[in-house]
């Protein structure tokens, strides 16, 4: 059976998702499909693609091999078929949370724009947890929605939240922690001292601020104590740990929304723009 891009795209979705279900969400399949997928792909190069564990899927020694050079060959076909195809236009709505790392979004804006010249882009960026509204009201048309616990919308990252300090603050556990919150109404205002009400330890609030960058400008400053997905710590902050006294934290998670009444290809483009910048950065 000869290799082709539908084959290969299913067997990078599933390496992305480490899982089938997630994977035939994103693909917009059902899960018995995916599976045909990836066992046409495993059949026709003679070897096993994925080795299956209580936490998933996770690639053999042939998938690691593969992956790489299965990328670059859909890049190649899409660039192909880009030469042939009517180019996008339109205007697209899209939110974008002030809690991620600025350069994953940065490179996705910058793809998008540079794929479809003809599109306009208007973007929203913020705290995430009004998009959900603003999308089901079609005042949105893509979100990316981001908060320590279940998001709507396709999975697009987990990852690790974690308590953070400037990488030269002393800390005493005989003393309430100094903790920085954010002050807008959102899942991330209440984390930290929820979390420290139930570890049974002190806190005092020593900053708060509306803006994300400006939280971690405080914590990075040596100011308070803070709590960040993982991917936000910066050079100039330290992760501390249990052992110094701070309680585990839920996961940070983060997925895209697209509204029913957005235009299904420029969605879709953009969706892809932003999966492929957090490819980059993984």
């Amino acid at each position: 059976m000869a290799l082709n891009n539908d084959l290969l795209r299913t067997f990078i979705v599933i390496a992305e998702c480490g899982n089938l279900t997630q994977a035939a969400s994103r693909l917009n399949r059902t899960q018995s499909a995916v599976s045909v997928q990836l066992r046409k792909l495993e059949e026709a190069l003679r070897v096993t693609l994925f080795e299956r564990g209580a936490r998933g899927m996770r690639l053999s020694p042939a998938g690691e091999q593969l992956l790489p050079a299965a990328r670059r060959t859909l890049v190649e076909f899409e660039r192909t078929a880009r030469l042939f195809e009517t180019p996008l236009s339109g205007r697209l709505r899209i939110g974008i949370p002030d809690d991620y790392d600025d350069t994953v979004f940065e490179v996705a804006l910058a793809d998008f724009s540079n794929r479809n010249p003809g599109v306009e882009i208007v973007v929203e960026s913020g705290c995430t947890s009004a998009f959900a509204v603003a999308v089901e009201g079609g005042r949105l048309d893509v979100a990316i929605c981001s908060a320590p616990e279940s998001v709507p919308g396709e999975p697009l990252l987990s990852e690790p939240t974690v308590w953070v300090a400037g990488d030269r603050m002393v800390l005493s556990q005989s003393e309430d922690v100094p903790i920085a919150l954010l002050d807008r109404g959102c899942p991330w205002c209440r984390l930290p001292t929820e979390a420290l009400k139930r570890a049974g330890r002190g806190w005092r609030v020593a900053y708060t601020s509306q803006s994300f960058s400006s939280l971690r400008s405080a914590i990075r400053a040596g100011l308070a104590v803070g709590v960040l997905p993982l991917r936000c710590v910066e050079p100039g902050m330290r992760i501390l740990s249990s052992a110094e006294g701070f309680p585990e934290l839920p996961a940070s998670n983060r997925a895209i929304l697209v509204g029913g009444a957005a235009r299904s290809d420029l969605a879709g483009a953009m969706a892809e723009a932003i999966r492929r910048a957090v490819r980059g950065r993984s």
